[in-house]
């Protein structure tokens, strides 16, 4: 009798009946329930900003041993206020998707396959192309006069609507300066824009 005393203390709904309890307490866990725990309890947590769009929500990135477990909401976000769009909230897999390349690969014109490239050699890549635009369509003076007369007026132009820069959601105001300054008074470019603003 006593074993099934012991055993019969150990249910629930028991418990709830002798503790004159509601049962949305501790009374209405297993002890299987209480040993569980969630998976950022031992976690490391870093803020971050999700990466994509303007909005700028705030996220827990959770880690432990070099090793991504959970991005959440940041409930202390003035922006977001802990609340993920889908997006957002699929932050996760963007980054631990099996299929997620890690790699540069480039892919000549005309060929069929892409190759495996080291990150030095893209950005090298990517600057000599950006260059070699420049070049191509820099415009120094203005045309011609535009009161008529098809003379050149002299003015300096010093621009190319041949390249230009979309800034990301997650840059800061410092950030977006300096790459206004290197954009516009290093290479030229007219047009530079920010997804935030799109």
């Amino acid at each position: 009798m006593t074993s099934l005393t012991a055993l019969l203390s150990k249910w629930p709904l028991v418990r709830q009946i002798r503790e004159r309890k509601d049962g949305t307490g501790l009374e209405a866990m297993s002890e299987k329930t209480r040993a569980m725990h969630a998976r950022t309890d031992d976690a490391q947590v870093a803020r971050s900003i999700c990466p994509y769009c303007g909005v700028g929500c705030g996220q827990l990135i959770y880690h432990k041993d070099g090793k991504l477990i959970s991005i959440e909401g940041d409930p202390e976000s003035p922006i977001s206020q802990g609340n993920l769009c889908p997006k957002g909230a699929a932050s996760y897999q963007l980054l631990t998707h099996s299929r997620r390349e890690t790699k540069m690969k480039y892919r000549a014109p005309r060929a069929k396959n892409w190759t495996e490239i080291s990150l030095d050699r893209a950005m090298d890549m990517v600057a000599d192309r950006i260059w070699e635009s420049r070049k191509r369509t820099f415009v120094k003076f203005a045309a011609a006069n535009p009161s008529g007369g098809g003379q050149m007026d002299g003015s300096n132009i010093n621009h190319t609507t041949a390249i230009c820069h979309l800034g990301g959601a997650t840059l800061d105001n410092e950030e977006n300066y300096l790459i206004k300054k290197l954009f516009t008074a290093g290479l030229g470019m007219v047009c530079v824009s920010n997804q935030a603003r799109i």
